[in-house]
Order: structure tokens, then sequence, then C-alpha cells
């Protein structure tokens, strides 16, 4: 479990901020500090180095994106969560592949934010109903559970040609049968080969198979 200590809120409206740093109060009792550019959330993660960085995607000197490679590069111990309006696959996924933890759509009700939040300290990725529904759709296999070893380059070596393929169907929203008709195989085969890239990967939701597939530069 992982103590959230100080909280970077980098968002250009006041009032979000506000919000956003209210909330974190209440969930963390921490720190926090409030930036609303991409240049000025770069200065204060290295002035604070925080434990969780809250970005939002649309700053008015570029794209909250590029401060959240950034985070991911310089300081890859921060949690990195994105708060923002957008719930389309091409801000969504251009996140996930920039290396975020979290996705929390800015209408959500106080409480499930609070509550996503909160998932943050037990190591789970909070993301939006919303969100989670988009990733979540995908195909209907139960999940197998296992453990791996390793970083992404590790992760994507273990899975085989097919494994890739299979996972790169799922994470762009896919369902089993046309994971079955895309890759020319039966569904039972397709299902066969889902299991075995939850157990190599670890993971136990289609979420974080999701998050997996953009970690290792497959969506």
């Amino acid at each position: 479990m992982k103590k959230i200590e100080r909280a970077l809120v980098v968002e250009d409206v006041a009032s979000a901020a506000a919000w956003l740093s209210g909330l974190l109060q209440e969930v963390f009792d921490c720190e926090i500090y409030v930036a609303a550019s991409v240049r000025e959330g770069q200065r204060k993660l290295s002035m604070y180095q925080p434990d969780l960085v809250l970005v939002d995607l649309g700053l008015p000197d570029g794209s909250g994106i590029d401060l959240l490679r950034f985070a991911a590069q310089q300081y890859p111990e921060c949690l990195r969560v994105v708060t923002t309006i957008y719930a389309d696959d091409e801000h969504l996924f251009a996140a996930l592949r920039a290396g975020v933890q979290g996705y929390l759509l800015k209408d959500e009700p106080d409480a499930k934010v609070r509550r996503a939040l909160r998932s943050i300290a037990d190591g789970e990725p909070p993301l939006s109903a919303l969100v989670a529904q988009r990733m979540l759709a995908a195909f209907g296999a139960p999940p197998v559970q296992a453990a791996v070893d390793g970083g992404p380059e590790e992760e994507e070596a273990a899975l085989s040609p097919r494994e890739r393929e299979v996972l790169m169907l799922i994470a762009k929203g896919m369902r089993l049968p046309e994971v079955a008709e895309m890759l020319g195989i039966s569904r039972n085969t397709a299902a066969g080969y889902i299991k075995s890239v939850y157990r190599k990967l670890g993971v136990s939701s289609r979420a974080e198979a999701a998050l997996k597939a953009a970690n290792l530069g497959l969506v």
C-alpha cells in the first residue's frame, strides 16, 4: 500500500483545481500543490517530487500527455492519474501509452471520485465507470490470474506472437467472437489465448490487460 503524503494537481481552471484539491485532502490528508500549465507542472514535479499527480489533458501551453511522459520518465515512483472531460478512445489510449495509472472523468459524482482515489493506495488503477466500461467491454472469457516478474520488455517477450495479436485486439475493444474471426480461429481457441495472456501478464481484469497492452506499445 502506497502512502500519499504529497500530491500535485495540474489544472488551469481554478474551480476544478480547488475541487480536486479538496477531494485529495479528504481522502489522503496530504500536502497539495497546484500548477496551471505543463511548464509549471514540470517545475513543481521537480521541486516537490509528489507521490501522486492529477493531470488535466487540455492545458494552456500544451497537452497534459507531455507532462505525463515527463513524470513517467523522471519520477517513475509518482502515481500518474488523468482528470479530464474526454472519454473518447483517442485521449484514453494516448494517456495509457504515456504511462498513466488511472483515468478519471470530471463529471463523476464526488463519492465515486473519492472511491477511485482511495483505490490508488491499494494498488488498483482508478478508472471512471464510463472509461472502465469502454475498456472492459471486449470479451467474455473468464480471467486467470498469476504473476509475471520483470518489466514490460520481459512481459512482451513472454507472450507468443499470436498472444500479442490477441492482446492488441482485446485492448482495441474487440469482443471474443470478433477476435476469433479476425484471426481466423475458433472461439474456444481464442478464449484459450486470452486465458494464457491473463496468466502470463499476471492480470485479473480486462482493464488491466488493456493497460498492459498500452504500456507495451501495442495500442
